[in-house]
């Protein structure tokens, strides 16, 4: 019998396989929201994207990202591989690959309808394989002594729990720059100024997608921990305050519309990624409140005073809600306002804005790089016949399609 309190042997390596199969469905969820989201006519580019994507992070991730990030690689003998704590460093990669590939996932969201198929699996292997992990590495790994340099200087390292900034943020301002380098669908704003409305396709799809998303992400968080010994019961509930705080946030200011409220919720997880295991319950609600009513307000603005055709809002659900993560944690982290204490707004500030910035140039030069030299956009008789039937040739609904036929 294994005494009490004593992790067994390969505990922690099930343990963190159920987080990344938790996290890997979560993919799932992705794919919905873009779907419920979208028109109909790119329903099913919405679904091949994020599981191709998922594929190309994965090639990249194994054979180049993560040595970048962690220094460790694959290639010894299966004797090698499973000689330490029955292959822990595997299933660590699997878990840690799940959040990489959440990157491109974000990013298909914001370049929805428009984008061409395999330029952007192109930019995803640069981003996956090159771009996230060098800040990664910084975060969560130590690398270039930036993390030493915070702590020296401003008495505490950049805290980045379960990936605010290291996995959303970046996202989200990739994403950005790819929506700004791609252009706003066709007939999305009138010459006149005018924005012509394109609903949502599906609004239960749509919330089918975030109810993944939600459940997925008590993986996302509390696995982050990523041994037995470690697990926090404050993440999980932290992860609930803040869920529930952008959802009746999001529901309030945004009236009642199915999709802020859904992404309400998502906007209040992505912001207590970060802080989940050094703030207060109800600071984590506060976070995720506050998360809520910034996607609500920032997705009308930016669709119609920026003029960014952001199809799912993922610069303001992922990056700058992930920002608002970030500095969060170096406001409600400290014991005045009954945190665990251990931070630094400074710290917080200065190791977000170097996420944004490496966010922001990275995705510039693949993005802008793909664009001069093959293209990035679907030409104009594709993109107005769809992109299921100029790319995956299949609609979602081809028995519908045949009798209107």
């Amino acid at each position: 019998m294994i005494p009490t309190g004593v992790t067994p042997p390969g505990g922690n390596v099930f343990f963190l396989l159920m987080g990344a199969i938790l996290v890997f469905a979560m993919h799932g969820g992705f794919a919905f929201l873009e779907l419920g989201t979208v028109r109909r006519r790119s329903q099913v580019n919405a679904l091949v994207k994020i599981l191709s994507d998922f594929g190309i992070s994965t090639i990249v991730y194994f054979f180049v990202g993560y040595h970048i990030a962690y220094g460790i690689s694959f290639f010894a003998d299966v004797k090698a591989l499973t000689a330490s704590n029955h292959g822990f460093q595997m299933v660590r990669f699997f878990f840690l690959l799940t959040f990489a590939a959440a990157v491109p996932a974000i990013i298909s969201g914001g370049i929805a309808e428009r984008a061409r198929f395999y330029p952007q699996l192109l930019a995803t292997a640069f981003l996956v394989g090159l771009v996230y992990p060098f800040y990664e590495g910084i975060v969560w790994n130590g690398h270039y002594g930036i993390q030493a340099w915070f702590t020296s200087v401003f008495g505490a390292p950049f805290h980045d729990f379960a990936g605010s900034v290291v996995v959303h943020a970046m996202g989200g301002w990739m994403a950005l720059m790819a929506v700004w380098l791609l252009g706003s669908r066709k007939g999305r704003y009138g010459k006149d100024g005018a924005v012509h409305a394109m609903p949502p396709s599906n609004i239960p799809f749509l919330a089918l997608g975030s109810w993944i998303l939600i459940i997925g992400w008590f993986g996302f968080n509390v696995m982050s921990a990523q041994q037995i010994a470690a697990v926090q019961g404050l993440v999980a509930l932290n992860s609930l305050m803040a869920l529930v705080g952008g959802m009746l946030a999001a529901l309030a200011v945004g009236k009642g519309d199915p999709g802020f409220v859904h992404n309400g919720a998502l906007a209040g997880l992505v912001a207590i990624c970060a802080g989940s295991d050094v703030v207060q319950p109800i600071g984590a609600l506060a976070i995720g409140a506050i998360a809520g009513i910034i996607f609500v307000y920032l997705f009308t603005f930016v669709q119609h005073r920026l003029r960014l055709d952001d199809v799912l809002g993922v610069w303001p659900l992922h990056g700058v809600c992930g920002v608002w993560g970030g500095l969060a944690v170096g406001i409600f982290g400290h014991q005045f306002l009954g945190g665990a204490g251990g931070v630094s707004f400074w710290s917080q500030l200065l190791g977000t804005a170097l996420g944004v910035l490496v966010a922001l140039a990275g995705s510039g030069i693949v993005y802008g790089s793909i664009k001069y030299f093959i293209g990035i956009r679907l030409d104009p008789e594709a993109e107005y016949a769809g992109a299921d039937l100029s790319l995956h040739h299949v609609s979602a609904y081809p028995e519908e399609d045949i009798e209107r036929a």
